[in-house]
């Protein structure tokens, strides 16, 4: 059944796309969440320090990763959290440590693949440039260029005369690197120029993180715009639905948890980082959270015990061209609410008790959601759900916003789902 036609709310769209508009990279799109969590009276939790247990707001920021959560003034150390997950990392091209090459008289930009995208999406785009310099004094300098910098040429029809019969076949190493100019490596120097950019001199950059990234802003499609055509909507729409839950219910001190907005790096890759679901950084936050209201082992202990996590992450809508691929009784369609997901295998969290939760949240917030489930011919992807329920030994749940084109360089979903997805996290984080 297709979904009822709903009004969607345009500034939460808008605002979906500023900030996505403002996170071309990892770093970007933590450093930005960490700034209007400033504006909104949050407090940088330095890792190395000692914490206090004030009630408030209080966020930690580590590489591409942020960890935010907000102290009611009635919370006790054993109080439970209540946990949004998201990622802030998207597939892309990476650039490599020596990234000055040339080939046949044109200069070109050296990529690595990161995570799986669809590497054709890359292809005769107009690339830019972002991330993070590190310097000779250990700090590190976010850096954009957000114009058109680069592109992936793709060979003429002419030279692949079977190309639409037979598919495009696309090598990650020889065909996916971006062309930037005319010349050989040595007319390069994409570092120096970055630097320049940046506002440094070249000779401190000793390092650098740096992706690319399509220039194209994100825009409204359809008779109605009722779609966002937008990049980097895996994940980012997550972090951003997160990220206005947690700021929503940080303005009440009767919550009966601790709401907790955890946006990690890397799950593209396996989340085996430092800053990713599978590192101790999560845990350690909360633990020393309850340290700080004066909590022992034992009220640790009792407040994970407590605790739910939901772990939001972009789902797949069935899709009008390949319908064949989905489960034939699980049709989530973009515009029809958040999914949740569930998977036997655990390639999901979701159990019956943590759906109770979530229908819960949802019936709160009046947000319609619907089911999710891979086609059993079909192998199951997976997000930071698992990854943290075995982890913490917390009950999590998976949910998501269904969208077309995963893995592209530019997504699409309904317009109306990104404010029901916030709705609906906003609803769970305040119990």
């Amino acid at each position: 059944m297709s979904p009822q036609p709903r009004t969607f709310d345009r500034a939460h769209t808008d605002d979906l796309a500023a900030y996505v508009q403002a996170s071309p990279s990892p770093y970007h799109a933590a450093h930005t969440a960490a700034e209007r969590l400033e504006r909104a009276g949050f407090s940088q939790a330095v890792e190395t320090a000692a914490w206090d247990g004030e009630p408030g707001g209080h966020y930690v920021l580590r590489g591409g990763t942020l960890i935010a959560w907000y102290v009611p003034a009635g919370a006790r150390p054993e109080t439970p959290f209540r946990i949004a997950g998201a990622h802030t990392d998207s597939p892309c091209l990476r650039v490599k440590p020596q990234p000055d090459m040339s080939s046949a008289g044109w200069r070109q930009v050296a990529v690595e693949i990161y995570g799986g995208p669809l590497l054709n999406s890359w292809l005769d785009r107009d690339l830019g440039l972002a991330g993070r310099l590190a310097l000779r004094d250990g700090s590190t300098r976010l850096v954009n260029v957000d114009r058109p910098l680069m592109r992936v040429p793709q060979l003429a029809v002419h030279m692949d005369r079977g190309v639409n019969d037979n598919g495009l076949k696309l090598d990650k190493q020889r065909h996916l690197q971006p062309v930037w100019g005319l010349g050989d490596a040595a007319d390069g120097d994409l570092i120096g120029f970055l630097a320049d950019e940046a506002g440094i001199p070249a000779d401190d950059v000793t390092g650098w993180d740096l992706a690319a990234h399509d220039v194209q802003p994100p825009s409204y499609l359809g008779r109605d715009r009722e779609l966002l055509a937008s990049p980097r909507l895996d994940n980012l729409l997550s972090t951003h639905a997160g990220l206005a839950a947690l700021i929503a219910v940080a303005e009440g001190d009767d919550l009966p948890f601790v709401p907790v907005l955890a946006a990690f790096d890397h799950e593209e890759t396996g989340s085996v980082s430092d800053t990713g679901a599978q590192s101790p950084l999560l845990g350690n936050v909360l633990e020393r959270s309850v340290r700080a209201r004066g909590g022992s082992y034992e009220e640790v202990r009792r407040s994970l015990a407590g605790t739910v996590c939901v772990s939001s992450d972009v789902g797949h809508s069935v899709h009008p061209n390949y319908a064949e691929r989905h489960d034939p009784t699980h049709h989530p369609l973009a515009g029809g609410g958040p999914i949740l997901k569930t998977n036997v295998n655990q390639r999901y969290a979701t159990d019956s008790a943590g759906r109770a939760l979530f229908a819960e949240a949802c019936d709160r917030a009046g947000v319609p959601f619907q089911h999710f489930v891979s086609s059993n011919s079909m192998p199951c992807g997976t997000t930071i759900g698992p990854l943290t329920a075995a982890r913490l030994g917390i009950t999590t749940v998976d949910i998501g916003v269904p969208i077309l084109s995963m893995h592209s360089a530019r997504e699409l979903c309904a317009t109306t789902d990104p404010a029901l997805l916030a709705a609906a996290l906003t609803s769970f984080l305040a119990g």
